[in-house]
């Protein structure tokens, strides 16, 4: 697999902060020729290495209630879980590798999210599921799949444009007291499924997937980009991507735990960023539960290599391929007495209780279903 060059790490780096730039803005910030900008641009989407996707506002369309769930089914049910999680129109993520599976549902009740769990728990081994499950109409997710504050970590670039983007909060035109958008038209329904559907119709059709993006959105589509009821994201695909310099992040590190009286979620992701450079893609803070997901490499960077590790974590997270080790180093554990994280961080997820759970997901077998935070339908369809 050839390596990739600074202006690919480049483009990449800038099309991952998903700002509402114009194309100029975008050439200015990346400094390099515009005929290698749209050739680096096109070549990323057409290799897979980039897939934008539309997130709608938990709220705004009427699903408030988000469940991360971390499951690990018996080996032979694993098949069996992935198609139940999927087949639930609640359904925005589903990742699998190993004996592990992160699902990421939205619904309009906790029950409805009760009753999903319900339906895989007899699939699932001994190990309980790591839930965690928050409103969104408040600060509960401050991360939601960003993955612009690893990348330029691991290409050595310096501070970031937009990192970290979450899910749900505030948002204009949300009321306070009521799980829906104010005066939601049928009209604006229809623009909400329209965006979500928009990659995967451009798929079907055979547009480029360098196209999907919103430069070029009717005005009843891009009014809700502009009130935050839909959020454009680009999403990067490591298992696709060719390293850079001989370094990776190919390895899905999750850490779920108990909060300790009083701490804090911003001190913590101020910790991990700040002092120990792991820049997590993804943060959920429940009431009696946090999870954080990181990215580490299989292997570490090479010596004299510049920049630093991979995710901030890859000299932690040295967990074999999973065509070296099908079970991921002992379902999930790596070998050795090293946990992938927690070392690189230095103490940073100190304000979680007793040892934290950690998890890795190689990401060399494609999901179930798509690895992107988007529904593939309108909502209530």
């Amino acid at each position: 697999m050839r390596a990739l060059t600074e202006s690919e790490a480049r483009v990449i780096a800038v099309l991952l902060a998903a700002r509402p730039d114009r194309e100029r803005e975008r050439l200015r910030t990346v400094a390099i020729p515009r005929s290698t900008y749209h050739a680096v641009r096109r070549r990323a989407y057409e290799e897979g290495w980039l897939r934008d996707r539309y997130v709608p506002h938990p709220v705004a369309v009427g699903r408030p209630v988000v469940t991360f769930a971390v499951l690990r089914p018996f080996a032979d049910r694993s098949e069996e879980v992935a198609q139940i999680v999927a087949a639930d129109p609640g359904t925005v993520v589903l990742w699998t590798g190993g004996h592990v599976a992160l699902a990421v549902w939205l619904h309009a009740r906790i029950a409805d999210s009760a009753r999903l769990l319900a339906k895989v728990a007899p699939a699932l081994a001994t190990t309980p599921p790591a839930v965690v499950t928050v409103r969104a109409d408040g600060p509960t997710v401050p991360v939601f799949f960003d993955f612009e504050g690893l990348w330029c970590n691991v290409v050595g670039l310096t501070g970031t444009l937009a990192y970290p983007h979450g899910l749900g909060g505030a948002s204009d035109g949300l009321s306070d007291d009521d799980e829906r958008p104010i005066g939601l038209s049928s009209h604006q329904w229809w623009a909400v499924g329209e965006l979500l559907r928009r990659p995967f119709v451009a798929a079907e059709q055979g547009r480029g997937p360098h196209l999907v993006g919103p430069l070029g959105l009717p005005f009843s589509q891009r009014r809700l980009l502009q009130r935050g009821w839909v959020v454009h994201r680009t999403i990067l695909d490591p298992s696709l991507l060719p390293p850079y310099q001989g370094r990776a992040a190919d390895q899905v590190v999750l850490v779920t735990g108990t909060p300790r009286a009083g701490a804090r979620p911003d001190a913590l992701f101020a910790r991990l960023s700040r002092e120990s450079r792991v820049f997590p893609f993804l943060f959920a803070v429940g009431a009696d539960r946090w999870l954080l997901g990181a990215m580490g490499g299989s292997t570490p960077p090479p010596r004299g290599a510049s920049g630093r590790a991979a995710a901030g974590a890859a000299d932690a997270a040295r967990v074999p391929r999973r065509d070296r080790d099908p079970a991921g180093a002992g379902g999930g554990i790596p070998p050795a007495g090293r946990p992938p994280l927690r070392p690189t961080s230095a103490g940073g997820v100190d304000g979680l209780e007793g040892a934290p759970a950690e998890v890795v997901i190689s990401r060399d077998r494609a999901p179930v279903r798509g690895a992107s935070p988007s529904l593939d339908r309108a909502p209530g369809s």
